[in-house]
């Protein structure tokens, strides 16, 4: 298929763009919520195509660019700025790339250690006493859960033999043994596994409620104020009492290969999770000296493991029925335990997937968790081997929630429901409405909007709004308080606006991108987008005719909901925040192209400062800002832990290179802030 000129296989670039952005937020939400939607292969391959993209086209890099972002999305409460960021890691999966980072740092040997597979914490001691227990969070301001820690993690001394201010950072897991053992206990409400259950419980708000979910704190970096962090880091860690996993000390490439190839065959014999293996810089101090790029430290690599592969039966195909009518297969297995945890479903992607791989119920397949979270089946184990009572995978011709005609879409023949009144449907269509980038009613999970759309009382976005404690009372299982959290909870959504409702009602292909271009174009409301019609709407940047085709056709039909939305209260009109700024008088970045690098932070009380928040800032005094060093860049604004290669293209280039803090006074002055 040819590809034209702005377009990435028949999809505008920039909607593209957007859309993966928004895909890897929303993607990111539901992993650090301990609910993961794709594999970590997947997301990858999602980072992948935006980087390549971006790299392609500069000038339509997304304002934020989440690949700048580390880590879980920003913390609600209790946030705690750390000393020194907490970084994620370089990537590696091949044997050559390994050898280029030992030829970067030449005489220098590395630790290889296990790569553990649980949540990331920074355990701050201070003149022996355990001050805090801080989450990696974004990188440079994670969520305190010292209580929770003390409560629920072995492993954590309250007092160590050390004065002055010492960190140990390492990782919070739950023991495979301890993952069964709950699951044995509560086979009605099952843990998905045991990364999963680690996050979550450290986020619970009641340690009581996750008492027998005990966690195992893991060490794999000391820092002292005494100068003890210059000595060999597994020895330090032991001597202040913190178990770690097992630190090889290598002296080449060669040795760090064995070492990841032995990390690697023993994954399966230990009882905690492994994703990969760490290298690091084995000299301390080298490591400090090789500095940070924007998101990861230079001095170490993490090598990823390869997906795990078991082997077991397919019982039985069912096709799944998503929000925008999307059916797609999900086999069912004989539980297999693969990559720590046992899986009895798994995706099968589409019907071209089935007849490619020539895949049969009743056939012995390989089961693979890539990136150990989401199972697929990757093909037939020895299709010589079948004995003829194996079943063709057939895909419906009607739908399986409503019974209407499947219509079949692109090249992947991937089947579709047209009934917008298909129960399947509007049950996911009302999840969606109550999700983070909507409507944010979080309080009322999945579990019961499916028991509300059961009961008749949910069928529309705009049912939420009619919902009332004493109605929720009557449900079995629902308590003063819960019922109370829901209304809370729904009564705050009414502020929704025209962008975060439009990503709530679910259009095809109409990405969270479209709806943050059209918040921005100069429409006042969702109903003024409603009524524009498709020329208007192709008028937009990024907007081709098909999503307008789709916008159009969608929000005609749901004008009915629009009015009983704004009856209910409910806002569709456009936010303060998604509009563009107002630039100010004498604005004193006018007609500034800017790029911002490092950590930002508000001179005038210390505190970190968002990226956007600064670009927003940057944007009221006149500035047009960028994600990337350009020829038509006019000033590279630096913050705390720069990178060398944003530097040295802008020293290449010519482009000034401005301190933040020459930034804010200006932004000051003028009256920006």
């Amino acid at each position: 298929m040819s590809v034209g000129v702005g377009t990435v296989w028949g999809v505008e670039t920039g909607e593209r763009i957007q859309e993966l952005a928004g895909r890897i937020v929303a993607l990111r939400d539901a992993y650090y919520q301990g609910a993961p939607l794709v594999a970590d292969a997947e997301y990858d391959a999602v980072e992948d195509e935006l980087r390549a993209l971006i790299e392609a086209h500069p000038e339509l890099t997304p304002e934020p660019n989440p690949l700048d972002q580390v880590g879980a999305p920003a913390v609600l409460h209790a946030p705690v700025r750390h000393a020194r960021p907490m970084l994620s890691l370089e990537k590696a999966t091949k044997h050559e790339q390994v050898v280029a980072f030992l030829d970067r740092f030449p005489g220098q040997s590395v630790v290889v250690m296990p790569k553990l597979d649980g949540l990331s914490l920074s355990l701050v001691y201070e003149d022996g006493r355990l001050a805090r227990a801080v989450t990696r969070g974004d990188g440079t301001t994670g969520d305190d859960v010292t209580m929770l820690v003390r409560a629920l993690v072995d492993g954590v001394p309250d007092r160590i033999d050390l004065p002055g201010r010492v960190e140990v950072r390492g990782e919070a897991v739950m023991l495979r043994s301890t993952f069964a053992a709950y699951n044995a206990a509560h086979p009605d409400k099952p843990l998905i596994n045991p990364r999963n259950a680690a996050a979550g419980t450290l986020r619970a708000k009641d340690p009581a409620t996750v008492a027998e979910r005990r966690l195992q704190f893991l060490g794999f970096d000391l820092d002292t104020s005494e100068g003890e962090g210059a000595l060999d880091l597994e020895d330090g860690l032991r001597t202040l009492g913190f178990a770690g996993a097992r630190m090889r000390h290598c002296a080449d490439a060669g040795q760090a290969q064995a070492a990841i190839d032995a990390i690697e065959k023993e994954r399966n014999d230990l009882d905690y999770d492994l994703d990969g293996a760490v290298l690091r810089l084995a000299d301390r101090k080298a490591y400090a000296a090789a500095g940070t790029r924007s998101n990861s430290p230079r001095g170490a690599l993490a090598f990823k493991f390869a997906a795990e592969e078991k082997t077991t039966l397919l019982r039985e195909v069912i096709w799944d029925v998503g929000k925008t009518g999307k059916i797609v297969p999900v086999a069912w297995l004989e539980p297999v335990f693969v990559g720590g945890t046992t899986v009895t479903k798994a995706t099968l992607a589409n019907q071209e997937v089935i007849r490619a791989r020539d895949i049969k119920v009743g056939d012995t397949v390989l089961v693979r968790r890539a990136g150990d979270v989401i199972p697929f089946v990757a093909g037939v184990l020895d299709a010589s081997a079948r004995t003829g009572a194996e079943i063709e995978i057939v895909p419906p011709t009607a739908c399986p929630s409503c019974g209407q005609p499947v219509i079949e879409q692109g090249n992947s023949r991937e089947l579709f429901c047209t009934n917008v009144s298909c129960p399947a449907q509007t049950v996911r269509r009302l999840i969606h409405w109550a999700s983070r980038a909507a409507a944010d009613i979080d309080a009322v999970g999945g579990v019961w909007i499916e028991r509300l759309a059961e009961s008749g009382d949910l069928e529309s976005p705009a049912d939420f709004y009619t919902l009332t404690k004493e109605r929720l009372l009557e449900f079995d299982r629902m308590g003063e308080v819960s019922a109370q959290r829901m209304i809370d909870s729904i009564d705050a959504s009414r502020q929704v606006g025209l962008r975060r409702a439009l990503i709530g009602l679910a259009i095809p292909m109409a990405s969270d991108g479209t709806a943050a271009r059209l918040a921005r174009a100069g429409f006042g409301s969702l109903e003024e987008v409603a009524d524009a019609g498709e020329e208007k709407l192709v008028a937009v940047e990024d907007i081709g005719p098909k999503v307008a085709a789709s916008l159009v056709a969608h929000l005609t039909r749901l004008r009915p909901e629009l009015q009983r939305l704004r009856e209910a209260g409910v806002s569709l009109d456009v936010r303060e925040e998604d509009l563009p700024p107002v630039v100010a008088a004498g604005a004193p970045l006018a007609g500034k192209t800017v790029v911002i690098t490092g950590a930002i932070s508000d001179p005038r009380s210390g505190e970190k400062v968002a990226r956007p928040t600064f670009q927003r800032l940057c944007e009221k005094a006149g500035a047009t800002t960028a994600s990337s060093v350009s020829a038509n860049t006019d000033m590279l604004i630096t913050g705390a832990g720069v990178g060398d290669s944003k530097l040295a293209k802008a020293e290449k280039l010519g482009v000034q290179v401005v301190d933040q803090g020459e930034i804010w006074t200006l932004l000051i002055e003028a009256q920006v802030v």
